[in-house]
């Protein structure tokens, strides 16, 4: 049975929907702990993605109440969803302790220069916020605002690149952001803490569920993966798709490298081994960004790349995909 949309997520349908791991720092666990927990779970059926979470938080607080305003520069929970993991033509919704709503698909990530399309809305959008505590009232101490979000799949379906909804097995590259600013009491409201040197507000914190490696949301290729299991259940070691994804994703280090060089050289490189790949390695990509570390590639792999100076496709083709990544970021796979 579907859950009602309320925010409370107390249906008995949430009851077998794992908790995720708390969130983590959007740079990596290594860089500086979270000071309050976030957790989300999720479940499906055949017309909607459901997404609760719970924030846990002592000064429930939001201004912004015009849907599509810009909702991080309140406290708030987001959602980024890349139905077939190309990095290209995905989704976004952020939403406050209001349940104010800003929802838009984005063409490519905003690095590869592509504006969000705010016009775009989830038609068919449930959304509910709960609050354990009393919103925008600094005289006493909250607990948490909880989300509870279902996305229907027909909204998605024209821009997914694959079926939507999906089939048991799919994978979608997913991620969950909460942004979380640092206030004080100001005249009885809440403020955002002013830098005294600036003027400006304090640096916003992020948490996130799958760590991006950089201060950055839009690096599709560092979400998280969501298995989508029928009743029979599933496991990533046993997806092909999981191994597809992984086999993708040695690819990316060549499209960083290769903006890396054009910003200091003007064009493209157009040689592997100008870029430091060769003698049947490739670097390997990591979350801190330093891509020293390589990897074998096994000799019935191929790895090429054809350039211009504004230019670039790197393919690599194994035995049963062929992988490739030009200079927009698009990262496509195709089975052979």
């Amino acid at each position: 049975m579907a859950p009602k949309i309320d925010g409370l997520l107390d249906d008995p349908a949430w009851q077998n929907a794992p908790w995720t791991e708390p969130f983590t720092d959007i740079e990596g666990p290594l860089q500086r702990e979270p000071r309050l927990r976030t957790r989300t779970r999720m479940m499906w059926d055949a017309d909607y993605f459901y997404v609760g979470a719970t924030l846990l938080e002592p000064h429930v607080w939001g201004k912004l109440t015009e849907r599509d305003a810009v909702i991080y520069y309140d406290n708030d929970f987001e959602v980024f969803i890349d139905p077939d993991g190309d990095n290209h033509l995905y989704f976004e919704l952020e939403l406050n302790a209001l349940n104010t709503v800003w929802d838009l698909m984005l063409i490519k990530p905003y690095r590869d220069g592509a504006p969000a399309i705010d016009s775009w809305d989830i038609a068919g959008l449930k959304s509910a916020v709960h609050i354990d505590g009393t919103l925008n009232d600094p005289s006493d101490l909250d607990t948490s605002w909880t989300v509870e979000i279902a996305i229907p799949w027909a909204a998605m379906a024209g821009g997914a690149g694959r079926p939507s909804p999906p089939s048991a097995g799919d994978i979608w590259r997913v991620n969950f952001s909460r942004v979380q600013w640092r206030t004080h009491v100001v005249d009885g409201r809440y403020e955002k803490i002013l830098d005294p040197d600036t003027g400006k507000s304090l640096p916003e914190n992020n948490w996130v569920w799958s760590p991006q490696g950089l201060i950055a949301m839009h690096c599709p290729e560092m979400w998280g993966e969501v298995l989508f299991v029928g009743p029979e259940g599933g496991t990533f070691p046993e997806s092909l798709e999981h191994h597809e994804i992984t086999v993708a994703n040695l690819l990316m280090p060549i499209y960083y490298l290769q903006k890396a060089w054009h910003d200091e050289h003007g064009e493209y490189a157009t040689e592997l081994r100008q870029l430091g790949i060769e003698d049947g390695r490739m670097p390997i990509w990591p979350q801190n960004g330093d891509m020293t570390e390589t990897t074998a590639v096994p000799e019935n792999w191929a790895l090429t790349m054809s350039c211009g100076a504004e230019h670039f496709v790197a393919q690599l083709t194994t035995p049963g995909l062929r992988v490739t990544v030009n200079d927009t970021g698009r990262l496509m796979r195709v089975r052979k």
